[in-house]
């Protein structure tokens, strides 16, 4: 007898084959039809059995969310909604399920309920899709760097450096509550800490990963990081997924063909092997937008916002010219952006950046230049002494999607910089040394995993694209 899952079965067709399916009763109805799903599929796949010769008991067991195993024939379906159906002929149950209390009812949940389940939110087509694409996005970011020569670097959890300059970071210490001895001044003694320092959960791995680009070439990061901001948006979590390829030898027009190329590789894989569930997730999207004001609804569904990105050719400007464009646009002038554009220098947000991708240019958006006073010390200066070889990539409907530059490769110009924003040199003494020994041009981004997927499944809170997210006073499963 066959052994297989829902997806192949369905795939397959192949009618009078005899199969063997475990997996979640979604529903059972006129005890008799069964929509079985084993989580490898969006769709589920009906189980037809003679209740006639089926013990009472074990109908009564056959409830939403139990576990059952059960054998029979593939059929033509009789009814509508689907091709094949299975005839069963033997059923067992693995594991009940208490109608009374299994909080995943065949019905319509809010998202806030679910995120209260997140342990069982899996088990909904929306949650089972999401994280179905997300597997898919996962291994695309690994098959694109590893087929263009890139070695997958793991960069610390723990770390004694603040690569943003945030300030923002989970302390990391072995230190008892209250018992933390001090030095004269008063000051907690970190140096009779567990690492004999203050050290921190990391907020990226970059610093570390030149480290490895300077010696291996090409190198990328896939992991997680942290950031101990009290934010309580759908855009922020404490605890997400950081992409961070590095490149020895390349300037900042080779990093920014780096990420239009990563980018539209990694979707166009989702797109080519996601097509049930992204399908699913464009039609549960533009339902929820049809219940909101015409003025608030996307100008593009889901899967055109996909293609936008994977089909177009992202337009390059420079920061400068952004900056005149969004002060002379009707937006600016109309007094319609909640942060008015008035002189160079300012800090986009994603208003403005969403108007440079989706009103003026109409495609992906690669801003580059900006000024030095608002962007990271490792940037490389220009030679106008304002500005730093930095780049965001900006996307329909979310704004910045990928942050990178060209890294400072200048020791004497690291360090003024480093001087100037008041770095401590001892503490990245390791840094600088790159720039002694060997230093060349590189360049690297950072991408953050979570907000890919979201833009990917267009969920609306990025609280929903990672299994258990860790938010401000969160952190229950």
């Amino acid at each position: 007898m066959m052994k297989s899952n829902v997806a192949e079965i369905l795939k397959s067709g192949t009618v009078l084959q005899e199969i063997a399916l475990k997996g979640w009763v979604r529903t059972f109805r006129s005890n008799r039809f069964i929509a079985l799903n084993d989580g490898s599929t969006i769709n589920n796949i009906q189980c037809v059995i003679d209740f006639e010769n089926t013990s009472e008991e074990t109908l009564k067991r056959i409830t939403t969310g139990a576990a059952i195993s059960i054998k029979g024939t593939l059929a033509e379906s009789q009814g509508k909604g689907q091709s094949v159906e299975v005839q069963v002929s033997e059923i067992e149950i693995l594991g009940d399920s208490n109608p009374d209390e299994y909080p995943i009812q065949p019905k319509k949940h809010s998202f806030e309920f679910l995120r209260e389940n997140a342990h069982l939110r899996v088990r909904t087509n929306t949650f089972s899709a999401v994280m179905r694409v997300r597997s898919k996005l996962s291994f695309a970011v690994h098959k694109y760097f590893q087929d263009n020569g890139f070695n997958y670097v793991n960069t610390p959890i723990v770390t004694g450096s603040d690569a943003e300059g945030a300030g923002e970071m989970f302390r990391v210490t072995s230190f008892e509550d209250n018992k933390a001895p001090v030095t004269e001044d008063g000051k907690i003694d970190y140096s009779k800490d567990f690492f004999g320092k203050e050290t921190n959960l990391t907020v990226s791995g970059q610093l570390e990963a030149e480290t490895y680009a300077m010696a291996l070439g090409k190198v990328y990061t896939f992991g997680p990081t942290f950031r101990a901001e009290n934010s309580n948006t759908t855009r922020h979590l404490a605890e997400f997924w950081m992409i961070e390829p590095e490149v020895a030898f390349m300037d900042l027009d080779g990093n920014m063909d780096l990420a239009e190329d990563f980018i539209k590789s990694v979707l166009g894989y989702v797109l080519e092997n996601c097509k049930d569930d992204l399908a699913f997730l464009d039609q549960r999207l533009t339902q929820e937008e049809s219940k909101l004001p015409q003025a608030q609804r996307g100008e593009m569904s889901l899967l055109e916002k996909l293609k936008f990105v994977a089909d177009n050719n992202f337009k390059r400007v420079s920061y400068t010219e952004a900056i005149d464009i969004l002060r002379n646009s009707k937006p600016n002038k109309k007094k319609k952006f909640q942060y008015p554009i008035d002189k160079w220098g300012a800090d986009l947000q994603s208003e403005h950046e969403r108007f440079l991708v989706e009103k003026h240019f109409k495609c992906p958006v690669i801003l580059f230049d900006y000024p030095a006073d608002i962007k990271a010390f490792y940037m490389r200066l220009n030679e106008d002494g304002k500005t730093v070889r930095a780049m965001d990539v900006l996307f329909p409907g979310i704004g910045e999607m990928v942050g990178g530059a060209q890294r400072e490769e200048r020791y004497d110009v690291l360090v003024e910089k480093m001087k100037a924003m008041n770095i401590d040199e001892k503490e990245l003494w390791w840094y600088l040394d790159l720039r002694k020994f060997g230093t060349a041009v590189h360049s690297g981004f950072g991408l953050g995993f979570e907000r890919l997927v979201q833009f990917t499944t267009g969920m609306g809170n990025i609280r929903d694209v990672i299994p258990f997210p860790r938010t401000p006073q969160n952190a229950e499963f």
